[in-house]
């Protein structure tokens, strides 16, 4: 049996030091919005993408450019705010990043700034952003990654799936990531609440769905959040504990240091070489001695095989991608949310935030609930009935939504007690928990009344259109 003392020595250093230092209310927030060609079944074009990009970084103080192998900016940091524009696995998604802030009202007014003179920029050249979990045009993007080491060895790793058989049943879109797209809240954590505060969440997960879901896939769009397969049918979910829910309650610190290291890693980086090899769970990979991997040779543009040898410092390559995710920088990072129409962009990051400060509550609420639980099913299962256009015949939509609208009232007690005005930024959830109809579910029905898709994914990339203007 391996010596894995290495291993959690490792872990405890790179996720669990971060949380010994008091936990402030900062937030982070994350939005990948998808960049699409106005010109109907064109692929976006890269040229124009670089072109906007330029645009924008000469309206706005950001620096430390990160160039792919052709020159391109991927990435640029703006270092007073910390905010960053870059693009996600390819160019067909550009991502906003900001900075940990107190106010999220002060992010959203950044946010708004930058995405006004992007539009603009987009727009000059034929092309826009929306606020969509998949790229109305992912159909015909060119399935090619950003240019630089991680991402194609990112892409070329999920496309090996052929190699491990047909068990579990993989889906045949390895390059989801270069068309989903979604919105990621961080908020600190600390090793008083961390247990208790990824428990509780994992429970919030099949309500979730209802509110948020954007990400219709499907030949009839039966799944309003496809992003959930993508992830878990694709070789991140050969080891599911690497990606979706929790299928356990968690008891201690302890538990979600075995849980890590029952995680699988899947590519380090020696030297300039990022390597991907067949997923191995953490607390099995020093035993291994060596490991074979695959890199890419630029000057022969092939991929080569090569051996390395395990190292407790490759924890820092640990790659887990689940829907409540504890990161390295001491935060819970909430991963389960696609891409929202960009007037509501900063409704899921408030509803986060606000049920941060009231986990108690909302822990309480959930424990008790008899709308969805209590009918045999699981917080996992529950999830993904949820994100189906039909529900169960147990679920009873006056009392879900009634459920819902106390699930929002402790989310905005808690943003009260943040003391910024952010209760506001709650409104669409209130107006969705009334109708029950997430974005997912309100783009199906408008394209099954004869929308087109551009103009639902222009509206959904309206900062101030549709039913909220």
């Amino acid at each position: 049996m391996p010596d894995n003392k290495p291993i959690s020595d490792a872990l405890q250093a790179r996720f669990f030091a971060p949380l010994r230092r008091k936990r402030t209310r900062r937030v982070g927030v994350e939005l990948e919005l998808p960049v699409w060609n106005l010109v109907p079944g064109a692929a976006t074009d890269f040229s124009a993408v670089h072109a906007a990009t330029e645009d924008f970084l000469s309206r706005f103080p950001f620096s430390d450019y990160v160039r792919d192998d052709e020159g391109a900016v991927y990435r640029a940091t703006d270092p007073a705010t910390r905010d960053e524009l870059s693009f996600d696995c390819s160019y067909n998604t550009l991502e906003l990043s900001f900075g940990p802030g107190d106010d999220l009202n002060e992010t959203s007014r950044r946010f708004v700034a930058y995405y006004s003179a992007l539009q603009d920029a987009f727009g000059h050249r034929g092309h826009a952003l929306t606020g969509m979990g998949i790229n109305p045009r992912w159909r015909v993007n060119r399935e090619a990654p950003i240019g630089n080491g991680r991402y194609r060895m990112l892409l070329h790793h999920l496309k090996s799936y052929s190699k491990y058989g047909g068990s579990p049943q993989f889906h045949d879109h390895p390059d989801f990531g270069l068309f989903s797209c979604s919105s990621q809240t961080q908020v600190d954590a600390d090793e008083e609440t961390l247990v208790q505060v990824i428990n509780t969440f994992n429970l919030l997960e099949p309500f979730k769905a209802v509110l948020l879901a954007n990400s219709p896939f499907g030949e009839r769009s039966e799944t309003l959040c496809g992003r959930d397969a993508l992830w878990s049918k694709s070789l991140h979910g050969i080891n599911p504990h690497n990606c979706g829910m929790y299928g356990v309650t968690l008891r201690s610190l302890a538990d979600i240091d075995g849980y890590l290291e029952s995680t699988s890693v899947y590519c380090v980086e020696r030297g300039e070489r990022y390597i991907n090899f067949a997923p191995v769970p953490l607390r099995d990979y020093l035993g291994l001695g060596t490991v074979v991997g695959e890199y890419w040779d630029g000057a022969a543009k092939v991929h080569r095989k090569c051996l390395i040898a395990p190292s407790p410092a490759d924890v820092a390559w640990l790659r887990p991608f689940k829907f409540e995710d504890l990161t390295q920088r001491g935060t819970v990072e909430f991963r389960s949310v696609c891409e929202q129409p960009v007037r509501e962009a900063f409704a899921a990051a408030a509803f986060h935030a606000g049920l941060a400060e009231r986990v108690e509550r909302l822990s309480e609420l959930l424990e008790h609930d008899a709308v969805l639980y209590g009918h045999g099913y699981g917080a996992a299962e529950l999830r993904g009935l949820m994100i189906r256009r039909e529900w169960p015949s147990f679920v009873d939509r006056k009392a879900l939504a009634v459920e819902l609208h106390r699930i929002l009232d402790i989310a905005e007690d808690g943003l009260a007690a943040r003391g910024f005005g952010e209760e506001h930024l709650l409104a669409p959830l209130r107006r969705r928990a009334d109708t029950l109809e997430s974005p997912a579910r309100e783009h199906v029905e408008r394209l099954e009344r004869g929308e087109s898709i551009e103009s639902i994914a222009a509206d959904y990339g309206d900062l101030r259109g549709g039913r909220d203007a």
